[in-house]
């Protein structure tokens, strides 16, 4: 009797946490997804103040860098620096951030945040397809299917936005970039992840070379770090969208680490629901 009671209590024990192991990158994927639709409106709004995309990424990236830096500082759990964390700060800086976003918010003025928001939602396909060939994930029906069926209605209107009389094809297809460096980064990510380093003290370093490279950019001939002083809204926008940032890559190496790379890449589908609605109201 007591042995039978006994396994009742273990299963039920691994029933729980099976259940809340599933609620925890189910909730960071909605917020971190809600955080991604916000980020792309608030980058329209900053090119429609002609705030310069590259200065309004580059002051975000660095704001946000050190707040998760503070963060990370303050838990005593600052990002390590070697040989190894270096490699896995840039090229994930690169393909995550500084490289994806600034595809994106390049192409905001000329394509419209709904369609940018769109876009990010092609990385599931992408990412699935990379995680099947590199063995990372097994084939699955189900699974596959609801990528694919996910994907339909955003395919549907991209190619729409390609046929419209006013198309701009090339910041489209420039645009079309961002969601292959996305689809790349999460594998990378994923494949390349520190051993026994945590979540929190990746995320500031992977923003901190972020913020080096777009540093760098804003060297060559064509582009400005500079913001616009004549007013405070300016400043308000990259004091939002830092703090958008900080939680978004935030909660994206904990859904990283907690749910795997074609989980992560659904971020851009949650993005789409928040980010298409708002564009339309804004």
């Amino acid at each position: 009797m007591n042995e039978n009671i006994s396994n009742d209590i273990i299963k039920h024990y691994l029933h729980t946490l099976t259940q809340r192991a599933w609620l925890a990158p189910l909730m960071y994927l909605l917020s971190g997804g809600a955080l991604l639709g916000l980020s792309t409106n608030l980058a329209k709004l900053a090119g429609d103040i002609q705030l310069p995309a590259l200065a309004f990424l580059f002051w975000s990236i660095a704001g946000a860098a050190l707040i998760l830096l503070v963060l990370a500082a303050f838990r005593r759990n600052l990002p390590p620096v070697n040989a190894r964390t270096i490699e896995y700060y840039a090229i994930s800086g690169l393909l995550g951030v500084a490289g994806a976003n600034l595809l994106f918010f390049s192409a905001i003025p000329h394509v419209g945040a709904g369609f940018v928001a769109l876009i990010i939602t092609l990385p599931p396909l992408l990412t699935y397809v990379g995680a099947l060939a590199l063995k990372m994930e097994r084939f699955q029906v189900l699974r596959a299917a609801g990528v694919i069926s996910a994907l339909a209605g955003a395919v549907t209107l991209a190619f729409h936005k390609l046929s419209a009389p006013d198309a701009n094809y090339l910041w489209i297809f420039l645009a079309l970039i961002g969601p292959v460096l996305l689809a790349i980064g999460n594998l990378y990510r994923t494949l390349r992840w520190p051993e026994g380093v945590s979540s929190d003290a990746l995320a500031p370093g992977m923003l901190i070379a972020a913020a080096i490279i777009l540093l760098s950019v804003g060297f060559l001939p064509g582009f400005s770090l500079n913001v616009p002083t004549e007013r405070s809204l300016p400043f308000l926008l990259i004091t939002l969208q830092a703090m958008v940032f900080a939680g978004q890559f935030l909660l994206l190496f904990l859904l990283q680490k907690s749910g795997g790379p074609v989980f992560l890449s659904l971020l851009g589908s949650v993005g789409a629901v928040v980010g298409v609605p708002v564009a339309i109201v804004l």
